[in-house]
Formats: structure tokens, sequence, C-alpha cells
């Protein structure tokens, strides 16, 4: 029985010019089975878009003629079309050519290898091998001879799940805020003066908490009184009056809120911190003053650290501490009255309802927060329009709204958006979502340098679907180990690991028809019979055209039951 393989078909040119130069036949068919050659893979298989195919095996001793040339080329027959392989041309020792030469008396091993570009169609096919040999002037073409049925596409079963990136918003629902209002004191004294609580910070103070208690998106935290005394006199003695001054302060505030009877709202609240001598504001006031002297008391302030002291050394600069007296400490005899409060922003439902009916009252963060919290997305893509249009507005409204579109599959819009985002923002997402629309649009090159551009989880795993596609199974596997879907498992499945494909495609909780027929082909490559009947009939119920294509799969060659649909 003879081996449909290349090394046969050589044989067969060789045992026909050798019959009619000198016979020969009978001892080429003893041997034959001793060539030892084979094609591989068998069926052939797309990879990276190309199907290659490799022949080796072993010229025995005292085979191949020494005048014979053969030219032999696998050729690719599908349809009405045909694909050649490279030709590969031998000749015995004494033929003239510049083939490889086969010695005669001790054989010679072969290899051979070549691809060519897959096309629709290929999967049904017959690999031939077509020969042509010539002894001197004589020539002989023989019948083509079938080395090999059809091509495995599996790795075209990929889909188009590109993962793209979107951006977060800065929204701050509570924003802390504080106002705040100073009750000057004369000199040595505690008491408030009523002209002292018509000073507008005052009227602004009390009006301030009126709005507050009127509004519950106002949360007041704390009331501080932080009171001072001027540097000047007895230090204890100016400790006790910056008490007096803050409880006074407090007093004074509580009476006005009795009276608007707000007092049970803000009292729990209140707290006094005396501050004693204001030793600071005294250093701050003199920096910024018109003092002649005003190096020299700084200078003081730096270099001496007991209070006496210093205070006895600015006062002996006489002319000077006059000015001080009349200009600097009047302002330091104070209460300062400071209310801390947070301003609750607007709720998830407050921003979602705004976000529908009025988006351009919203400010940029609370749009972007609002877009992120609503489902519809065409209500998603007309907010983040408006907060596109808004001046302070960055590249994450028009990354967003590209976001949306690809959820709508509105490619070409999305990459106009994401476009936008890049030129504004070159970053992790802004990146991985160019890199995603760009593969999309048939160019891998260009979408794997923006890939690697991103650092993301997204950014890996898309290009773990061009790896797919050039071939290069065990870097898709790497990239893509964040996630576990249809891809991954095709993936792990190219790269021949069937138990991580099946792990893979369980956890990926994808029940469409091609899942179902993926199972199936991962079912087929573990010799499981039982799983592929069952998995093609489920994914045939969901998709009838792959019953089609199931009939014609060479990945189901060995099991011809489960065809029966």
């Amino acid at each position: 029985m003879k081996k449909n393989n290349f090394y046969v078909a050589i044989v067969a040119v060789l045992s026909g010019l050798m019959l009619a130069a000198c016979g020969g036949l009978g001892k080429m068919e003893k041997y034959i089975e001793e060539l030892g050659a084979s094609a591989s893979p068998n069926p052939l298989e797309v990879h990276g878009d190309s199907i290659q195919l490799a022949i080796n095996g072993k010229f025995p001793e005292k085979y191949f003629h020494k005048k014979v040339v053969v030219e032999a080329t696998p050729v690719l027959v599908y349809g009405s079309s045909e694909a050649k392989f490279e030709m590969k041309g031998y000749q015995g020792e004494q033929a003239a050519g510049n083939y490889e030469s086969i010695p005669y008396k001790t054989g010679k091993s072969f290899s051979y290898t070549d691809k060519i570009a897959y096309a629709p169609g290929m999967e049904e096919s017959t690999l031939q091998l077509r020969i042509h040999g010539s002894k001197g002037s004589k020539t002989a073409d023989f019948e083509p001879l079938s080395i090999g049925v059809g091509v495995i596409t599996t790795p075209y079963l990929l889909k188009g799940d590109d993962k793209v990136v979107s951006s977060t918003d800065k929204f701050v629902r509570t924003l802390p805020f504080s106002k705040s209002a100073e009750i000057l004191f004369d000199y040595n004294s505690s008491k408030i003066k009523p002209a002292a609580l018509k000073d507008s910070s005052i009227i602004a103070l009390q009006n301030f908490m009126a709005e507050v208690a009127a509004n519950p998106k106002m949360v007041v935290t704390s009331i501080q009184f932080v009171s001072y005394a001027s540097p000047e006199g007895e230090i204890f003695l100016n400790d006790e009056l910056a008490t007096e001054r803050g409880e006074a302060a407090k007093a004074s505030i509580l009476a006005g809120l009795k009276k608007a009877k707000m007092d049970s709202l803000f009292t729990s609240y209140m707290s006094v911190t005396a501050k004693g001598e204001d030793w600071d504001g005294f250093k701050k006031a003199m920096e910024s003053s018109a003092i002649g002297d005003r190096d020299i008391i700084v200078r003081i302030l730096q270099k001496t650290g007991d209070l006496q002291t210093r205070e006895q050394e600015i006062k002996n600069i006489s002319k000077t501490y006059t000015e001080i007296q009349k200009d600097i400490f009047p302002s330091l005899r104070r209460c300062t009255i400071v209310i801390n409060y947070n301003l609750e922003g607007y709720s998830d439902a407050e921003l979602v309802a705004l976000g529908k009916s009025n988006p351009d009252n919203l400010t940029y963060e609370e749009a972007l927060k609002a877009a992120s919290l609503t489902e519809d997305l065409n209500t998603k893509a007309s907010i983040y329009q408006s907060a596109a249009k808004k001046s302070d507005a960055d590249y994450r409204a028009s990354n967003n709204l590209g976001f949306v579109y690809y959820m709508q599959n509105k490619t070409a819009d999305a990459e106009t958006q994401f476009a936008k985002a890049y030129g504004m923002a070159k970053n992790s997402e802004t990146s991985c979502n160019m890199g995603a629309v760009t593969r999309l649009k048939g160019d891998r090159a260009g979408a794997m340098k923006y890939l690697n551009e991103s650092s993301s989880n997204e950014a890996k795993y898309n290009k773990g679907l061009i790896h797919i596609q050039n071939g290069d199974y065990s870097s898709a596997v790497s990239n893509m180990s964040n996630y576990k879907t249809f891809n991954t498992a095709l993936a792990h499945l190219l790269n021949k690991d069937n138990g991580t494909a099946q792990n893979d495609i369980n956890a990926s909780n994808d029940s469409s028809a091609l899942a179902d027929y993926l199972r199936a082909v991962i079912a087929a490559r573990s010799n499981n019979a039982a799983d592929v009947a069952t998995n093609l009939k489920s994914a045939v119920s969901k998709d009838g055209s792959l019953a089609a294509k199931a009939q014609k799969d060479l990945e189901f060659r060995n099991f011809k039951d489960a065809l029966n649909f």
C-alpha cells in the first residue's frame, strides 16, 4: 500500500523515469515504506492568516538516480481556485542544474516548509502534489497526487469583544466650607460694643446662619470662637482676657440666635478656644506694616523666645512702640468666629433626574457623575454631549461619549470621540480605546502601537486579540490572563491547553451559539464524543447556520455521528 505524501510522489516520478531508463521499480516499491515522509499538520491549519506546510523525510541509500531531476509543487485546490506553495527541486549527482543534490549511495534527509495566505473557501480543499520530472531530454508530468484534505479555521472563531475604558468622574458629594467674622475689643476689655455687632461681617454671619437653618444641604460641623489678646501686659491676665472675650462673643451670638429662635440648631456645635497673646498675628502684622523699625521688631521676634523679654525689648524702642499700640495692637484684640459646614451635593436620584431633564444646569463633575448613574445609553450620550461643551471640560467627556457610542455599535462615532479625547490627553484610557477601534478597522500594527502606550488590563486583553490573529497564542494567553471569556478559552485551545480552555469557557457564562460551538471544538480535541454531540446540537438550535459550518469543519472529522442534525 502506498502513502499519500510528498516524498511518495517524488518516488513515483523517479520510478517512472528509472523504469524507462534502467528499471529498478521493484526495488523502489520494496523500500517505499522506509521513506518516512510526512506532511504536517494534517489537516492544514490557519495560523496568523496563513497556512503553513512542513514535509520531512529521508531518501534511502541507492535510491535517487544520478541523472534524474524532480520538481514538486504542493497546490491547495478549493472550488474553482487554487493557491500554489513554493516549488522544491531535487536532482541526482550527475544531473545538470542547481537544485539540491541527492547522493545515490548514501541518500539524504529532506525537509520542506512554506506558507500561503488563507483565502475564504480554503477550509474545503484538497492539497495536491504536482510533479514534473526529467532525465536528459525526456520529461514527464504526472497525475496530481492528493496528500491532504481541508484546512482547519478555528482561529477565525475569534469574537470582536475589544475592551474600552471609561473615565471616572471627580464628583464629591460633600464639600467642606467655612464662613467667618470678627469681633474687635477695646484695650484690656471683654465687653462687646453695640457698634461691633453692627459690623457688616457680623450681619453677614447672622444672615448666613439663617440660610443654613433653612437649607438641609448645608450641614454645620462646628462653630468656633477663637479669641486673642494683644501681646502687651501680663501674660496670665491676657490669657484670662482672651477666654473672657471668647465667652462674650459666644454669648452675644447665642443671644441673637435665641431672638431668631434658632439657638437650638447651633448651640451644640459651639466651642471657645482661647489663644492668649497673639504673637503670630503680631509678627504677620508687623511684616506687612509701614512702621519704620519693622525689620528690627521682626528680628527681635525671631531671636528672642522669652515672651516677657521680647515685649520689653520692643517697648525699649519707644517711638516705634507708640506706633504699634496705635496701628497693630487694636486688630489683635479680637475673637474670630468660624462656622465650619458641609455643602451636601445632589443625591444620585437628583443627579439622574437633572441629567435627563436639564444637564446644562449641572457642573462638569456633576454631569459626568449623572451620566455614570444613568442606564439608558441615549440619555448617557446626551449628558456627555452637554458635559463636553462646558468651559472646564477635559478629555473625559469625549472619552466617555465614545465609550457609549462603542456600546451602541456606532464605531465610527466612537472613533471620532476617542480620537478627540486622545488629542486632549494621551493616557492609559485614551490609548487603549484608540487601540480598540484601530484594530476593528483591521490595522493590527497601528492598534498595537496605541495599546503599548496603555498599562490597563483592557489594553492587555486587546493585545491578546491581536496575538490570536497573528498566531502568537502563548502571548495571547499571557496578555489575557486577567479575564475568562470566549476569546481566552479560544486562546488556550489554540495554545493546545484544552483543560484551561474548558475552564475559561465555562467561567465566561457565555451561552451564545458560538460559545456552544467552541465547547464542541474543545470536546473534539479532548476526544469527548458525547460533549461534541451535546454542544453542537445546542449551538445549531440557537443558530441554524452553524449546521453547515459544522458539516465541513475538520475539527469534527472523527465525529460524524455528532453531525446528524
